[in-house]
């Protein structure tokens, strides 16, 4: 079933030049710059605002970490770009694991999705190009976690991850990262909120805008939201979004319950915004890091993403380890058709 996001998002919303090209992942890339012609001007909304608003997609074929056989090099060039764009979706660099489907009869193939260009190594920025070392206790801590876990996988619901129980998907964010496919999001604003709603996992995040109808804090520490506490403001042209109050059950790439996200999205042209997240947990690693990667326009609209905790694959995953229980203990299994194995 199609869904507009603009119309649910409308009425959440209303209570209160030089262009980069846009192509295939076999063309060649593109290093992210804002619009430098005086022809062309950051759009306005009614209240005066930069204009985000749209149908985007975030899909990258940019790696969140630089190849270490690439050192300090932060940009390839245009010639380099187009020879790994030539061979394939990440190159001989990052090849894609071998198929055993045919993903692109379903328009699932990380090959047919389209990316802002991008000339960038990693989309870590920097130097060094990738995440800092996790501190000791951060180590430990992730570590018991995952020692927990072992040997109650399945044993229930609970047990499993928050993606496979269609509650939060990591790439939603905050930060907001690319997936395999369905990458789609749309920017809906008001004059104090800004709305974004991501087609997987069909989530609308609305974000509350410092000014003289909301400017409140963030809600007390003893308030914990899997996606924290998001609080937005202009500087100059671009959105920067304030995240804190994450859970520990959140644990972007191993965070703690201390995770501080700075997100900043800014438009760069008539098809692209610059999205930039730093990341801050003092709790795992002992320096902020920060990423960026370039939005594009989407194809179409945002369509319905049927993913819910009342899922078959869930249910049947569960009763296969019951069954198997069983078979350890040496009772007798029943199947769906009422025969004993």
């Amino acid at each position: 079933m199609k869904l507009h996001a603009a119309a649910v998002l409308f009425a959440i919303l209303v209570g209160t030049s030089s262009l980069t090209v846009f192509g295939q992942a076999s063309a060649p890339l593109a290093k992210p710059a804002a619009a430098t012609t005086t022809t062309w001007k950051v759009p306005r909304t009614a209240d005066g605002q930069p204009d985000l608003q749209g149908v985007w997609t975030n899909a990258t074929s940019i790696p969140m970490e630089r190849p270490k056989d690439l050192g300090a090099k932060e940009f390839y060039t245009p010639q380099e770009a187009a020879e790994i764009a030539a061979k394939g979706y990440h190159g001989d660099r990052n090849p894609l694991p071998e198929a055993h489907y045919d993903m692109s009869q379903f328009g699932i193939d990380p090959t047919q999705n389209k990316f802002a260009q991008n000339l960038r190594t990693s989309l870590i920025v920097g130097p060094e190009g990738r995440i800092p070392p996790m501190l000791p206790e951060a180590v430990k801590r992730n570590a018991a976690r995952a020692a927990k876990m072992k040997g109650h996988e399945w044993d229930g619901a609970e047990s499993r991850n928050l993606a496979e129980r269609c509650i939060m998907w990591a790439q939603e964010g905050p930060p907001m990262l690319g997936a395999t496919y369905n990458n789609n999001l749309e920017i809906v604003q008001s004059a104090n909120q800004v709305a974004i709603f991501t087609e997987l996992i069909h989530d609308a995040r609305v974000i509350p805008l410092s000014g003289p109808l909301d400017g409140s804090p963030h809600p007390s520490k003893d308030i914990r939201l899997l996606r924290g506490d998001s609080r937005g403001h202009w500087e100059g042209d671009t959105l920067v979004v304030d995240v804190t109050n994450f859970t520990g059950k959140t644990a972007f790439r191993g965070s703690s319950e201390n995770l501080h996200v700075i997100e900043r999205f800014t438009r760069t042209s008539p098809q692209t915004i610059l999205y930039e997240f730093t990341i801050d947990d003092p709790s795992t690693w002992d320096r902020p890091w920060t990423a960026q990667l370039v939005m594009g326009p989407a194809d179409g609209e945002i369509y319905e993403y049927a993913c819910h905790e009342g899922n078959h694959a869930l249910a049947n995953s569960l009763s296969a380890a019951r069954a198997e229980e069983k078979q350890s203990a040496g009772e007798p299994v029943v199947n769906g058709n009422g025969q004993t194995k």
